[in-house]
């Protein structure tokens, strides 16, 4: 059963999850956690001009990530005029901005109001899907509303996610914690075998592949209209388990709130060829990017590897 699955994985990680990292070792990580503390509990109205000040603040000193961001918005909008494609590069800075509070808020802050402005869409598809018992993978680009949508559904319906570890150990065990008040597990990036095992036992686990990686198994599929090189987990996770992979859309709206859209499941998934399933797992992805481009994380150097060994930064 799902409660089984989830027992097993929390017994497994007993005692590194009770760990509390020593405060007087770790005190300027603690600090920072105690700072990032009052700042979720700040009125969500004072999150918008303090993400202004950070956004302009990004701009100026994130030199590097900003001409990776550049590159890539030139690469996959070639029809944006130059100002156009400015303008997003602004926008694009201002949601991964606000987004920062967004993160902060669902680690270590309340999320009630927010779930009030919250449309959701696909839920009843969602059900349906994980009444078949064997499993729902929730699929989704790197769109800077990722933390807070997940918890948002998180406290909707039980769910797992998997998640690449932070390098500081304070870090590391306070944002799982606050993870695990809106999920029912958290499955590192290396813990495939417990995740399968929770996704045979009926559980629901969302993951953003999206991401270039030396990790597991990658092809060459389209994105954008370019080569990009690209995990290949959800076919091998749907081809384990059974499971039905669900593409998981979510933007922030401009009045303030969220809309979650649960689409219906990829047909025919998976096939017997990994590449073309992942093709079509980044073309979810891209349809769902061009809905709110300003909104996915374009910092990241996506294209970097290439079949011609040209690196595009």
């Amino acid at each position: 059963s799902i409660a089984t699955s989830i027992t097993q994985h929390r017994t497994n990680r007993l005692s590194q999850d009770n760990q509390r990292p020593s405060f007087f070792r770790h005190l300027p990580a603690w600090l920072g956690v105690g700072i990032g503390t009052l700042i979720a509990h700040l009125p969500w109205r004072c999150y918008r001009p303090l993400s202004w000040i950070i956004a302009r603040l990004m701009r100026l000193l994130m030199r590097r990530r900003g001409r990776i961001a550049r590159t890539n918005i030139r690469l996959c909008f070639p029809e944006l005029s130059a100002a156009g494609q400015e303008s997003l590069w602004r926008r694009n800075f201002d949601s991964t901005a606000f987004s920062l509070f967004e993160f902060i808020r669902g680690w270590w802050g309340p999320l009630s109001r927010r779930e009030q402005n919250t449309q959701i869409t696909g839920y009843d598809t969602l059900l349906a899907a994980q009444r078949r018992g064997k499993g729902v993978l929730l699929i989704s680009p790197h769109l800077t509303t990722l933390e807070i949508a997940n918890q948002i559904l998180g406290n909707r319906i039980g769910m797992a996610a998997m998640y690449r570890p932070m390098k500081s150990p304070v870090l590391e065990w306070s944002i799982k914690q606050g993870r695990l008040r809106h999920g029912q597990a958290m499955f590192a990036r290396d813990e495939l075998r417990p995740a399968l095992r929770y996704l045979k036992s009926g559980g629901i686990i969302w993951l953003a592949p999206d991401q270039e990686t030396r990790r597991g198994d990658s092809v060459f599929v389209p994105f954008f209209g370019r080569p990009a090189w690209s995990l290949t987990s959800v076919h091998q996770m749907a081809k384990l388990t059974g499971a039905a992979v669900l593409p998981f859309f979510h933007e922030r709206l401009p009045e303030g709130g969220y809309h979650l859209e649960i689409q219906p499941a990829l047909s025919d998934f998976p096939g017997e060829d990994a590449g073309q399933d992942t093709a079509r797992v980044m073309a979810a992805f891209e349809a769902m990017i061009r809905r709110c481009p300003e909104q996915y994380l374009w910092m990241h150097a996506r294209f970097k590897r290439q079949p011609d060994g040209k690196n595009p930064y």
